[in-house]
């Protein structure tokens, strides 16, 4: 068909389309970005093929970093898992590895989060309430009891007191016998975007970005399988942006960490290969797809064009995803399962290399057992008998997905730009640039459901009459933070006081010195050290930060 003809055939569509009658929805995605009703070849830039698409596996990696998907090796499966005391996650750890799981996700109370053991008196009422409760190397080990450190790969969600944590988790490596190189997993430590949008922060952001830089570091010479951040966009957009907000911010904090690590002297192409990144998966499927490719792009020219990284393995982007928290309802709750999986569906779609999917009951408690193995069959039942995993990248070459992607790309470079503009993503986060923005997105959202013009079914549609929730709830004891605080005034009269306060006084020195605190942590979580004495001791020099509020 020559152009004319096209051009012709077009003309005399639109106009028929124009004049059919519709459902009176708003079509636009669920960040608000307008879909056109028919997308043709030339939504899509074809003479570019192999400079903005190119095949799978090959830069710049918009359809896959791996040239044969997940023909090679599924996604890794993971849930999140963390309640209680220690003993109750290592059981619910140790059931989920019976049942088929792949890797291990911790999650931990908010005092674990916020820095505070178990006995602080903040920590009252919240002890294991939303995670499990880790105050010192103690906790550590029974968490990991009788799970092989070098046959599982463990993700950490902790940011702010991350390398305490991490370092509790490499004392008991130490304990077991494995040595620091076969160790695999993630940790979250991600503060920037705690500044912007979680708000479990502990240091101001200076201060905070070197010790992750110092993670970093640490990392890459000692416990080189680890990923030292995984740079979450998640919580960006639980917090109410938009998809495409969700990917700048996102890999601004990421290019953030990246030229601090350089400003240290430390060599990109081996520091890079282990950064990876963590990504929410909402209920827009097909702008989610695009949002997945267009950041694999837009990171793999950046660091090839801009930071001169020079190993193919720097340029690719790693990612976990997890399906969206936010999205689910307390209102017909089993509605979540297929929120769930549509969700899932485009993760897999858009390359993930690991996979949470959230249960159905999240929204009420923490996970019942049966809910969270509903969630792990969903990621085997789309793994085995869907046939997902028989093609890479099978929306590759639709002109909507080709065209969302490039709109992506082309909005996210100019939030950039704006981030520039402020100086950079610390300066921008002091002016409360991200939070205004998202902000002002969530809002805008919220009165198109307000509205009617986006739908949630049971919550503004298709509602029922309040009912009994008749699935089962998961309980945490009151009993727990008794345990809990019971355990540590044990540990806190039978471990060696001095090589507590040497452990104390060498923290100190790193911090007013410069020295890497990565071996001073390890060697305080081996001398029973507790989580809140450490980050105590590092108040004193770095202080706390106080956000100023945005209206």
């Amino acid at each position: 068909m020559n152009s004319e003809e096209f051009q012709n055939k077009k003309k005399e569509y639109l106009e028929r389309v124009e004049n059919a009658k519709t459902n009176g929805m708003k079509f636009t995605t669920v960040s608000g970005e307008d879909v056109k009703v028919l997308y043709t070849p030339e939504d899509t830039s074809p003479n570019n093929f192999l400079e903005e698409v190119n095949f799978p596996g090959e830069y710049p990696f918009t359809r896959g970093i791996h040239s044969n998907g997940y023909r090679g090796k599924v996604w890794t499966m993971r849930q999140f898992a963390g309640f209680g005391s220690p003993k109750d996650t290592n059981e619910r750890f140790k059931y989920l590895l019976k049942n088929g799981q792949t890797g291990l996700s911790v999650a931990f109370d908010l005092p674990t989060l916020m820095g505070w053991d178990s006995d602080a008196d903040l920590s009252e009422g919240e002890v294991g309430i939303c995670g499990v409760a880790i105050s010192s190397l103690k906790d550590m080990e029974i968490l990991f009891d009788g799970i092989p450190l070098e046959e599982v790969s463990t993700s950490m969600t902790i940011n702010s007191p991350a390398a305490m944590i991490f370092a509790m988790y490499l004392a008991v490596a130490k304990k077991q016998g494995v040595p620091f190189h076969q160790l695999r997993g993630t940790l979250q430590n991600d503060i920037l975007k705690e500044y912007i949008a979680q708000k479990e922060f502990i240091y101001p952001p200076n201060p905070s970005m070197r010790i992750i830089t110092d993670m970093v570091e640490y990392c890459t010479n000692e416990v080189p399988q680890f990923n030292p951040i995984s740079v979450s966009g998640y919580h960006i957009r639980e917090a109410g942006s938009t998809a495409v907000q969700e990917l700048a911010y996102t890999l601004a904090d990421g290019f953030a960490y990246i030229e601090d690590a350089m400003a240290r002297g430390l060599d990109i192409d081996k520091f890079a290969p282990r950064i990876s990144f963590f990504f929410n998966s909402h209920l827009d499927f097909f702008e989610e797809i695009a949002k997945y490719r267009a950041a694999r792009r837009i990171y793999a020219k950046r660091m090839k064009e801009v930071y001169g990284a020079k190993n193919a393995r720097s340029w690719w982007l790693r990612f976990h995803t997890q399906t969206a928290g936010c999205t689910l309802t307390a209102q017909q709750p089993e509605n979540n399962i297929v929120r769930t999986a549509y969700q899932a569906l485009a993760a897999v779609l858009g390359g993930t290399q690991s996979l949470h999917t959230n249960s159905m009951d999240e929204t009420l408690a923490l996970p019942s057992e049966k809910a969270v193995k509903i969630a792990l069959r969903t990621q085997q039942v789309m793994a085995y008998e869907t046939g997902v995993i028989n093609t890479v990248d099978p929306l590759g070459g639709s002109y909507f997905v080709e065209s969302l992607t490039d709109k992506m790309e082309e909005q996210a470079n100019k939030i950039f730009e704006e981030i520039d503009s402020l100086g950079g993503v610390i300066p921008a986060i002091e002016a409360g640039y991200f939070q205004r923005e998202i902000a002002d997105a969530a809002y805008r959202y919220q009165k198109e459901l307000e509205r009617k013009e986006k739908f949630v079914v049971g919550i503004n549609e298709f509602v029922e009459e309040k009912g009994k929730i008749d699935i089962p709830i998961l309980q945490i004891s009151p009993g727990v933070e008794k345990t809990q605080k019971q355990r540590l005034a044990e540990l806190k009269q039978s471990r060696n006081q001095e090589a507590v306060d040497k452990s104390l006084a060498e923290i100190s020195d790193a911090a007013i010195n410069g020295k890497n605190l990565m071996p001073v942590f390890v060697s305080a979580a081996e001398n029973y050290v507790t989580l809140g004495e450490m980050v105590a001791q590092l108040k004193k020099h770095f202080g706390v930060y106080e956000e100023v509020a945005v209206f």
